[in-house]
């Protein structure tokens, strides 16, 4: 995403949701949209839409919406939708080879361009992406400009691939790991726990269906 306004995490997140339905959109021959419109279908409230899009200027008309077309090449220049994103993939266990099989088929610019295990010295490929051994690591992301790495390895080995992923140039760390790894400034950790989000949404079940179902 370009550095081109400061916004909220939260409001950053939105963006690719936003940027999707616009698409969905396009392809369907909707030429404008109402943030109502927008609202009902990726269930944010129009208030809080309108307060992301003015992050970044005037980008509808009071009364008309906005301009489907317009705002999706807009979104597509925020979110640098036009450049070829490399990303790289550490651990190819079970969760590793479920992300090269998927391997973002949502985005147009995003791929896992590399991945790497342990014990890979001959070398092989899995759904068109080559795996490397560790011990290429930091000559590979180098050679291949790569600056985001998905992490999928054991917890006890976390920090360590983190550091080596910093040394070799890389600035955001997408980190399947229960370990919060440790990352010096500039460099980005997005971390995705599935077991605490699932407590999560236990937990809610539990506490808040009845107010959820209005029982």
């Amino acid at each position: 995403m370009n550095e081109q306004a400061q916004i909220p995490r939260a409001t950053a997140k939105r963006l690719p949701i936003y940027y999707r339905y616009l698409t969905f959109l396009e392809d369907a021959g909707t030429s404008r949209i109402s943030s109502a419109e927008l609202a009902e279908a990726t269930k944010f409230d129009a208030a809080t839409i309108r307060r992301d899009f003015s992050y970044f200027g005037a980008l509808g008309k009071r009364g008309y919406g906005y301009d489907v077309k317009a705002l999706l090449a807009f979104f597509a220049k925020v979110l640098d939708q036009n450049s070829l994103i490399n990303v790289a993939l550490i651990g190819v266990g079970n969760l590793g080879q479920a992300l090269l099989n998927f391997n973002f088929h949502q985005s147009s610019n995003m791929r896992i361009a590399a991945a790497f295990d342990i014990n890979e010295k001959q070398g092989r490929i899995l759904s068109g992406v080559p795996i490397y051994d560790m011990s290429e690591l930091e000559e590979q992301i180098k050679a291949q400009r790569i600056n985001i790495a998905i992490l999928t390895v054991p917890q006890e080995a976390a920090q360590d691939i983190t550091d080596r992923l910093v040394e070799a140039g890389v600035k955001g760390i997408m980190n399947f790991t229960p370990l919060r790894v440790s990352v010096p400034d500039g460099v980005r950790v997005q971390n995705v726990d599935l077991t605490n989000e699932l407590q999560t949404l236990v937990y809610f079940i539990q506490n808040y269906a009845s107010i959820t179902t209005g029982k």
